[in-house]
């Protein structure tokens, strides 16, 4: 049985960037399933209902802070809602802002890094980490893009760091899900990125065409991983046999 097989399901995708949306994770979802709605952080607000109805919640990644609440009020909603989302078990994936909107809502201190870390590399997974859909990870390198970091809440478990970035990736049981990285990234699409983020890219002093060429030498390989730990996570989550899909795209 696959997730072709049930009625749709409704997936929301909170991005607090137009361009920082799900990337190669969309088409993905939406082979399993997956009716895909975005909604814009600030602008389109959701509901109660939207928060806890939703069979999937996927919350994106943007330049604020998750501590900025005083500069962006509406912060304090999202990291209400994603606790009472989370204490009732219900999926939630949470990438770079999201994985660290979701360590406020469990209680975790969400700070500035010790550096600002952009481009390519691999993660170091833990134990638990290499038993999770993030082993598919382990041979490539993925993108990072934050200033931030957080502290791994109380109840989840770590699953992978990087020398600048200990705290990388952390999960609740199967319903939850914590990225600081993005396996999600189009690579293809990163001139988006770079634009997006000009101002943060010189004053951090990155060199754009070492990351173009970064991003054409990993996004291929990069994209397979991403899409099969996430189709591993999904099938987890829901309990559902997606083994046969192991080939596909």
């Amino acid at each position: 049985m696959s997730m072709t097989d049930f009625s749709p399901r409704r997936c929301v995708a909170l991005r607090h960037l137009a361009f920082e949306d799900l990337g190669v994770f969309e088409s993905e979802l939406q082979h399993w399933g997956f009716a895909v709605e975005y909604r814009q952080a600030g602008v389109e607000p959701l509901s109660a209902s939207d928060w806890q109805d939703a069979d999937l919640v996927v919350v994106l990644g943007g330049p604020i802070g998750a501590y900025e609440l005083e500069r962006y009020p509406w912060l304090a909603d999202q990291i209400e809602q994603l606790r009472l989302r989370l204490q009732a078990h219900k999926p939630v994936l949470g990438i770079c802002l999201g994985a660290q909107l979701m360590a406020a809502a469990l209680g975790a201190r969400v700070y500035a890094g010790q550096q600002k870390e952009i481009g390519w590399a691999r993660l170091t997974l833990s134990t638990a980490g290499l038993a999770s859909g993030l082993r598919h990870l382990a041979a490539v390198q993925v993108l990072h893009w934050h200033g931030d970091t957080f502290d791994v809440p109380a109840q989840a478990t770590l699953l992978a760091s990087t020398n600048p970035t200990p705290h990388q990736a952390f999960s609740i049981g199967a319903h939850a899900l914590a990225l600081q990285f993005h396996p999600e990234v189009d690579a293809a699409r990163i001139e988006s990125w770079l634009i997006g983020h000009a101002l943060e890219l010189a004053q951090a002093g990155c060199d754009l065409a070492a990351l173009r060429q970064s991003s054409r030498q990993h996004g291929a390989s990069a994209t397979i991983a991403g899409r099969t730990m996430l189709r591993e996570w999904l099938a987890g989550t829901w309990d559902v046999d997606l083994r046969s899909s192991e080939g596909e795209s």
